[in-house]
């Protein structure tokens, strides 16, 4: 097949292939940095093999070896967001099939976009300070020079060096602790990863962490503050792993943990191998808390385990993970629960392509993404034009546990591996060859390469919908006047809600009536954490309402310096505000 270019990534991934990294961390929180080695076991995919380059991202490096051999590095010229080639040269040449072991010794930049690091005050102990990371989509160079592309695979294991009263967690699977011996006032933490994931699925958390046990594989982990909080919320998860095994094969990575991390994490939850990441903004005992961990379970399939081969082809990660989560739905509540959450997607891939416009070419289910930022392609289109598309496929093929068995199927054969939308399509036909016929009536280029709304718009069960659908027409007179918000308000108390997908929903309807008594409880909640499904919008409809357009913006530049860097970002750019500012944290 002919290789698939990443525009995401500087990495030579047609020339060589990363098999396995091992790490090696010293976490330095005076200085806001790690220190740091890694090894890359790269084998050559063509003979001749002496060079190759590594992506990178504001990392300070020392030197480059090749099998114990110095090797030759240049760093080339700075892009505004895929970072810095590094050019390597090997003091030899490989022939097919060979492997070397580059070994770089670097450094992280205090403003690495990989990571944050947050002080005592911004945690809920209040005593220690904490690290995390988020490396999707292309923010692993930042921490890890390597081959950041989701087409490459490999194993890892790492070694972390952090302070003894702090707990060093990662995505793979813990494989013991013992003293610094370089220092007898840390502790070093050794992991390993023997599942082949993407560099974008290598993630790290240092902080006063305890964990609670919540079924026979699986752990939570939070600073004790909210710790039992987080192990009586996750009860149902080994309910949940049971399930998505019945529906999708094998649970692979052996653990599966989920941790719960301080506000500022910029979404809902992230899918990292053994360990998933989850927002404290689950904990108010709302539904949406299992959809999130449904999906994440979900991902170990898809996404984890077979892989979109570039950010081009996220809908395959995502459009597959929510179909899965709503089967897992299904097989736990009812069939009219999935049609229930399918209606609920529909409205927020409008409410994405409003945004965006319905023009805009990053509406497409497979867009291009030369010279775009993939944190700037973010939004609900992946999620839901891919499911819709995945769900009108249903309906044609005969049902969901005949879909289902296509889905099955994909994974099993794809595991281990990344695809591309074309790989999945020709396999659609492939394992549907007696409706082949119905397949050729689908309007691909409008599903995959066309802006805005899907073709088709699927007609959903309206059964558990149908009693919101009827309060909501008694209020709804668009755009709703100041004076129904203010009666819903002393009919229902929405401002004591503090379940946040609900106060975000009343805060936004109240900023958009132009209630100017919400403006100060919007901005309280779009800072007082920093999930993006929350936070942008929040900002963003302070800022439309023109009086308050300048206090959007001096309430974001107050809060600037504690969000995550892709959360400013992207927030800066909605407040048209210079979001080339560097913030340290």
């Amino acid at each position: 097949m002919a290789s698939v270019l990443d525009p995401c990534s500087f990495s030579s991934f047609t020339k060589c292939v990363t098999k396995h990294l091992n790490l090696s961390y010293n976490v330095d929180f005076e200085r806001h940095v790690l220190k740091a080695k890694v090894a890359l076991t790269v084998e050559a995919l063509e003979d001749h093999f002496s060079s190759l380059t590594l992506d990178t991202r504001d990392l300070k490096i020392f030197n480059v070896t090749a099998n114990g051999q110095e090797a030759k590095f240049a760093m080339g010229p700075k892009h505004s967001f895929m970072g810095t080639p590094l050019e390597i040269t090997l003091p030899f040449d490989l022939s097919r099939g060979q492997h070397v072991i580059v070994e770089l010794s670097y450094e992280t930049a205090p403003t690495a976009s990989a990571l944050q690091w947050l002080t005592p005050e911004q945690t809920a102990g209040k005593t220690h300070p904490y690290l995390f990371s988020q490396c999707q989509a292309n923010h692993c160079r930042s921490m890890v020079p390597c081959q950041d592309s989701p087409s490459v695979k490999h194993t890892y294991y790492a070694q972390v060096s952090v302070p003894k009263e702090l707990v060093a967690v990662m995505s793979a699977v813990r494989d013991g602790q013992e003293p610094d011996p370089q220092d007898s006032s840390r502790i070093i933490y050794r992991f390993r990863q023997p599942v082949p994931m993407p560099s974008y699925l290598i993630a790290i958390v240092v902080g006063a962490l305890e964990s609670r046990e919540i079924g026979p594989r699986s752990r939570v982990w939070s600073e004790k503050e909210y710790v039992d909080k987080a192990a009586f919320e996750f009860s149902e998860t080994e309910t949940m792993l049971k399930t998505a095994e019945d529906l999708a094969g094998p649970y692979v990575w052996g653990q599966y943990d989920i941790l719960v991390l301080p506000p500022s994490f910029p979404y809902g939850g992230m899918e990292n191998p053994c360990l998933t990441f989850a927002t404290p903004t689950l904990l108010a005992g709302d539904r949406s808390l299992s959809n999130v961990i449904a999906h994440e379970i979900s991902h170990s399939w898809t996404g984890n385990l077979v892989t979109n081969k570039t950010w081009e082809h996220f809908w395959l990660n995502e459009g597959h993970t929510v179909y899965l989560e709503r089967m897992i739905g299904r097989s736990m509540e009812s069939e009219q629960f999935r049609q229930f959450k399918a209606m609920g997607g529909w409205k927020d891939l409008q409410e994405s392509v409003n945004t965006f416009g319905a023009n805009n070419p990053l509406t497409n289910l497979v867009p291009s993404l030369h010279e775009v930022d993939p944190d700037d392609a973010f939004s609900s289109v992946p999620y839901e034009k891919g499911f819709a598309l995945l769900y009108h496929l249903e309906e044609l093929m005969g049902g969901p546990e005949v879909f289902m068995g296509f889905v099955k199927s994909y994974i099993q054969l794809f595991a281990y591996s990344s695809v591309t939308t074309e790989e999945w399509k020709n396999y659609l036909f492939t394992y549907f060859k007696d409706k082949v016929d119905i397949l050729n009536k689908v309007d691909w280029n409008a599903w995959m390469h066309t802006p805005g709304m899907p073709p088709v718009k699927p007609q959903y069960d309206t059964t558990l919908a149908d009693a919101c659908i009827a309060l909501c027409q008694r209020w709804v007179n668009e755009p709703l006047p100041l004076s129904h918000v203010k009666k819903m308000q002393e009919v229902y108390d929405l401002n004591s809600f503090m379940n946040a997908e609900i106060r975000f929903r009343w805060l936004r309807l109240c900023v958009k009536s132009k209630w100017e008594d919400a403006v100060a409880m919007a901005l309280k909640m779009a800072t007082d954490q920093g999930r993006m499904k929350f936070t942008r919008p929040l900002f963003r409809e302070v800022y439309n309402f023109d009086k308050y357009s300048e206090e959007a913006v001096r309430v974001f530049k107050a809060h600037r310096a504690a969000m995550h860097p892709v959360t400013a970002g992207l927030v800066a750019k909605a407040l048209k505000v210079d979001s080339t500012q560097t913030t340290s944290f």
